[in-house]
């Protein structure tokens, strides 16, 4: 091959290769260009509801003793009537036995010794469970206060605090997500105006969880009957000229 040609193909590879870089250039500054275009705003979006619960646990616990294992036959005779009282007292206050729920009668024994280590005293006991499960919330506050007169009675009874439950999250799920929407694109509306722009569509929305509290409180969802219902949405809009 003569210099002449070898020169020729040595000047053609270089402007097809200055061609292709060149080319390169506009086709990355397009892509860069069509990115940086995409104007966005993110926004959060808050909805909360106060609801009431719907269902609630009580658990009820009894016991009697005495000061010997003779007693047994005694004390069980004696803690099945007073479960009997307490189930009567339940039902008359508008509970049906499939929301009690009678629990067995557990025995524990207890030993008190001396300073040598012999037994000056024991207490023998039988302890029963009653719970209460459910959806009539709003019966329950009486109830507790009737319950609470047995101790006159001479049972030895406690009143435990009832758990109050929310169960109806996902009936309100949905009206709330479009409200937190609502107000993440008012919070969008409100930067765009500032920056002399308009919010469009949604380009990409995080959904966060649901939060049920007692009313008014920061921890804790089973002491109140009142709840409030809290959720966040995280929502990227577009913004156009």
């Amino acid at each position: 091959m003569n210099k002449e040609n070898q020169g020729g193909i040595f000047f053609l590879g270089l402007f097809v290769a200055l061609g292709l870089a060149v080319a390169g250039y506009f086709v990355g500054q397009t892509l860069y260009n069509a990115k940086v275009a995409i104007n966005t705003a993110e926004a959060k979006g808050l909805a909360e509801r106060r609801v009431t619960a719907d269902h609630v646990d009580w658990v009820l616990t009894f016991k009697v003793t005495g000061t010997s294992r003779s007693e047994l036959p005694k004390l069980y005779k004696q803690a099945e009537q007073q479960q009997q009282i307490i189930v009567k007292l339940l039902k008359e206050n508008g509970f049906s036995d499939s929301e009690i729920d009678v629990g067995v009668l557990d025995y524990n024994v207890y030993e008190y010794r001396d300073n040598q280590q012999r037994v000056v005293d024991e207490e023998h006991g039988l302890n029963g469970v009653i719970t209460v499960s459910t959806d009539q919330v709003n019966k329950i506050k009486q109830a507790r206060t009737n319950v609470s007169k047995l101790l006159a009675q001479g049972i030895d009874i406690k009143n435990n605090s009832p758990s109050y439950r929310f169960t109806k999250l996902n009936e309100i799920k949905p009206d709330m997500l479009r409200e937190a929407t609502k107000n993440a694109r008012l919070a969008a509306n409100e930067f765009a105006s500032n920056a002399g722009v308009k919010v469009g569509g949604i380009r990409s929305a995080r959904q966060g969880s649901f939060y049920v509290r007692d009313a008014g409180e920061e921890y804790g969802d089973t002491n109140k009957i009142e709840k409030d219902v809290r959720v966040v949405t995280t929502i990227t809009f577009y913004l156009t000229e």
